[in-house]
């Protein structure tokens, strides 16, 4: 007997869900068509370039076709790479000519973060590091016409060895503020004046703080002291301060604040020209004493070099004029004023990109003050910050700071004592 055929069961309209489902499959089709259509269109030069890409479309890290060098090296010939990205290590150096240079007799001692003031054919050379842990407290000359070095005395006790603030009259030499003692140790508000023609130093009133390395000038009978860093060597000072002064004597009992500085911060150029008070360059922030430490030990935090230009007109206002062509700080002995145009040597600029070490400068820049215009007038013989710059019948003297590690590498190395010459055209 045959089995009875089952009875048909009848078929339940599809659900909602399945169809959301189906809707989002498609969806799903349409996208990745989509991505190979992409992809195919960019076509990646290599799989490598390919899986990069596709990383990034997925939100995926992608996996490094070789170790990236953080270092530059003799392997990578000077160069950075990141990814597909080199940045060579001398990156930030200008085009520039070369100058004939002539090495000349070395300083009694090496420099860094010194002072220098020219009287003449004197170049007077002030304190400055000899080692991170070791302080100069004393005062070398070096006589352009002879080309000697001699003629070495004492600086007070009480006065800094660092980031001093400095200018002449022509006889009297006013030193202001600074740091006291090595590695990053604090500030000193005391001042003193030294008479060239005696070598005898005395006091003047202290500034209402301390500053480091602030822009310091002589302008209409006063002495003027205005940025700098705080007490904390970090921290962009804006004050700005003024003191009668004459003959090396104050005329006033205490200082008189001035118009604040539109940019705060240390290491900078700061001239008076053409009856024009000017201050060129500089950084804010610097190396700062580590927390807790005994000794004061300096420890690297951010800094940003500047290329502004500014200058305090006759109404007392500040105008900011065509900037330096690169950014550059360390510069506050490394110029002088020739034939009314301002030639600086050396200093430092913004860190490089990767490897955030520091970059030394090694062009030599001219401000003609008719014009206002900046050019690049050659290369110095290595690049150098805190050169002790000084100008004598023709010629271009540098002296101490603290050199590059060579032609490719322009980080810091060495401090030096050396001195160099060129004969300036023009």
């Amino acid at each position: 007997m045959a089995r009875p055929a089952a009875a048909a069961v009848p078929k339940a309209p599809p659900s909602k869900h399945l169809m959301a489902l189906a809707v989002v499959a498609i969806l799903g089709l349409v996208l990745v068509a989509d991505f190979l259509w992409a992809s195919s269109s960019s076509s990646p030069s290599s799989p490598a370039a390919a899986a990069a890409a596709w990383s990034s479309r997925l939100d995926l890290p992608a996996r490094p076709a070789a170790p990236v060098p953080s270092l530059v090296d003799k392997k990578t010939k000077g160069k950075v790479s990141v990814g597909s990205m080199d940045i060579n290590a001398t990156f930030a150096d200008l085009p520039a000519s070369e100058l004939e240079w002539e090495e000349m007799a070395e300083a009694p001692v090496p420099r860094l973060d010194g002072a220098a003031m020219q009287i003449k054919n004197l170049l007077y050379v002030f304190a400055g590091y000899g080692t991170i842990n070791h302080v100069h407290s004393h005062v070398d000359i070096y006589n352009f016409s002879d080309n000697t070095w001699g003629g070495r005395f004492d600086m007070p006790k009480e006065m800094a060895h660092s980031h001093l603030g400095m200018v002449t009259d022509g006889r009297f030499i006013y030193a202001v503020t600074g740091q006291y003692g090595p590695q990053c140790r604090g500030p000193t508000a005391r001042n003193f004046v030294l008479d060239t023609a005696t070598k005898e130093w005395h006091d003047l009133p202290p500034l209402p703080v301390p500053r480091y390395a602030p822009a310091t000038q002589l302008w209409r009978g006063r002495l003027h002291v205005m940025g700098g860093s705080k007490e904390d060597r970090h921290e962009p000072g804006l004050e700005h301060w003024s003191l009668a002064v004459k003959d090396g004597k104050a005329l006033e009992s205490e200082w008189r604040s001035e118009i604040p500085i539109p940019r705060g911060g240390p290491h900078r150029a700061c001239v008076v020209a053409n009856d024009k008070l000017l201050v060129i360059g500089g950084q804010e922030g610097d190396f700062m004493a580590k927390p807790g430490s005994p000794i004061f030990k300096c420890v690297r935090r951010s800094e940003v070099v500047y290329s502004n230009v500014y200058m305090l007109d006759d109404q007392m206002k500040w105008k900011e004029l065509p900037p330096m062509p690169k950014p550059d700080s360390h510069i506050e002995f490394a110029w002088v004023n020739v034939n009314n145009s301002l030639i600086i040597a050396g200093g430092t600029t913004e860190k490089h990109p990767i490897t955030k070490k520091m970059v030394l400068v090694g062009e030599v820049f001219r401000f003609n003050l008719n014009t206002l215009e900046w050019t690049v007038i050659g290369r110095l013989p290595f690049r150098i910050k805190t050169t002790l710059v000084g100008y004598w019948d023709g010629w271009l003297y540098f002296t101490s700071g603290q050199r590059d590690k060579g032609p490719k590498d322009p980080s810091p190395k060495k401090v030096v004592g050396c001195m160099w010459r060129t004969k300036l055209h023009l």
